[in-house]
């Protein structure tokens, strides 16, 4: 296995890290909603910057996809909320606990033996669109399911939903982004008759959208870990599915693989708990405040 694409994913996880902190920060700091929101974001220096580290995180998560597999390099993904702990407490002045610390070093462990043990790779970088048609109408499915946790009604709710949403597009926009860049490799013009490639906007764009709406809606810890934890399952889901990717194991090996998926699912759930930074919506930051007197 190359540790190219390792090394290019851990890059851009801890891009995301810095990029999610800043967007959730501005998000939550607004009062708008729709219309009006958008264009708070859009007026903001610190939101355009992140959104820009952003890019250049996906740029670095393209170019990983290209040069290796959607198993190893979308399970790494997970490590952003890893290194948000120490931006997080950086930023909110608080340090960091040894429970954070302690599941932080899980899922390093886990996703070390995953990627040892599983050896993960093969697969195909273009697939016919018979082979989508599951993994869209399994995604499909899960964001109206997110869509329908979002108009609940509920304020954390709607985080968590909007979240699926996020996490999901981003998913199935990674799968599609290691056949975008095989056909960009073939040349622009015929990348641009693909759908794959105006797919990937599609979903990144609603992806980006529920995201920032998610980080208005709830605190980092509340509208973050589901999007980690969705964007390398669905788009793993994916590669097995469309792209016929692998894990190469055999008997106990898939005792410890499937351990580490445990670890980094409930690590990843866990550190959001204890690690994330709870900063408070423009709602509840209302809501705090006291009432003032009648004058007289």
């Amino acid at each position: 296995m190359s540790w190219l694409p390792v090394f290019l994913a851990l890059v851009a996880a801890a891009i995301f890290a810095v990029g999610a902190v800043a967007q959730q920060q501005e998000a939550s700091s607004l009062g708008e909603t729709g219309a009006g929101f958008i264009r708070g974001l859009l007026r903001s220096p610190r939101w355009w910057a992140a959104t820009i580290g952003d890019a250049m995180g996906y740029l670095l998560q393209a170019t990983a996809l290209a040069v290796g597999s959607i198993l190893v390099v979308q399970p790494l993904l997970i490590a952003s909320l890893v290194f948000s702990l120490p931006l997080a407490a950086r930023w909110n002045a608080r340090p960091i606990s040894r429970g954070a610390m302690a599941w932080a070093g899980a899922i390093a462990v886990a996703l070390a033996t995953f990627l040892v043990v599983g050896d993960p790779g093969g697969g195909v970088d273009i697939a016919d669109f018979k082979h989508w048609v599951p993994s869209i109408i399994g995604c499909s499915t899960l964001t109206a399911g997110g869509f329908a946790l979002a108009l609940s009604g509920r304020v954390r709710l709607r985080a968590i939903g909007l979240a699926v949403v996020a996490g999901t597009m981003f998913g199935f926009a990674s799968a599609l982004t290691k056949s975008m860049m095989h056909l960009l490799g073939s040349g622009v013009g015929n990348a641009l008759t693909s759908w794959e490639v105006y797919a990937v906007v599609a979903t990144g764009g609603i992806g980006l959208v529920c995201q920032q709406l998610a980080f208005q809606a709830g605190s980092l810890e509340i509208s973050f870990p589901a999007a980690v934890v969705l964007d390398p399952v669905v788009s793993v889901a994916v590669g097995l599915a469309a792209l016929d990717e692998r894990v190469h194991a055999s008997g106990v090996e898939w005792v410890f693989i499937g351990g580490s998926a445990i670890v980094m699912i409930i690590g990843t759930i866990k550190l959001a708990r204890v690690g994330a930074p709870t900063l408070p919506t423009q709602t509840e930051a209302d809501r705090a405040q006291p009432s003032p007197r009648p004058a007289g």
